[in-house]
């Protein structure tokens, strides 16, 4: 049993500057996110894999990206939509830029989340993150208690990083666990235990290492 994890695609445009887009911001994808949502699926088409359920996060990007998703890949069930995948509340920094955020709390503490997922101090970010670690740990128990074939999960970048530590292990690089707009994971169940195949990679990269 496989399970692919998805991060949503842009949304933003070219030229646009980004800001910190969290639980607060719910913002539809770009076309090129929408291009990139199906890009995902087309992979899991290109290695011959229809997954036996997709279930992803209560935001516009990461629902309408799953649905975007599930059509280019031929799946013809329903989208499972988990609460538990909503991204991270960014309190303080939400809807804000790196630039209006580096002169409150400094570029070091952007750097510390971005490069090792440590959650400043004083932001009011929320959930706490023993609260995600334990939503992610139960998503992944209850996925692994139903192996009825692959899966596909769709979330923002600072859910999957608490999926990546729990896959990946305490003692995997922290850089590692960040994942780029409409890149992907993936991981195998063998004997109750989640094992790493890969993580962060383009869908092309992903399809090819879908079929090695």
């Amino acid at each position: 049993m496989r399970l692919i994890l998805a991060r949503h695609g842009n949304t933003f445009e070219a030229g646009e500057t980004p800001v910190w887009v969290g639980a607060r911001e719910d913002l539809p994808l770009t076309r090129a996110g929408e291009d990139q949502s199906r890009a995902i699926g087309a992979a899991h088409k290109a290695a011959g894999i229809r997954p036996a359920r997709i279930i992803a996060g209560p935001l516009k990007r990461t629902r309408d990206g799953a649905v975007l998703a599930a059509r280019a890949c031929g799946f013809a069930g329903h989208v499972e939509i988990d609460e538990r995948l909503k991204e991270i509340d960014y309190g303080a920094w939400g809807g804000r830029s790196d630039t209006d955020i580096a002169a409150q709390w400094g570029a070091e503490a952007i750097e510390a989340w971005r490069e090792r997922s440590v959650v400043p101090a004083g932001a009011g970010w929320s959930p706490h993150p023993a609260v995600i670690e334990a939503n992610a740990r139960a998503v992944l128990d209850a996925i692994a208690q139903d192996p009825g074939g692959d899966v596909l999960l769709i979330s923002s970048n600072g859910i999957l990083r608490y999926f990546h530590r729990l896959i990946a292990g305490a003692g995997a690089p922290p850089e590692e666990a960040k994942v780029k707009t409409g890149h992907m994971g993936a991981a195998r169940l063998a004997g109750g235990v989640w094992r790493m195949e890969y993580w962060n990679l383009a869908p092309d990269a992903a399809r090819e290492a879908m079929t090695s």
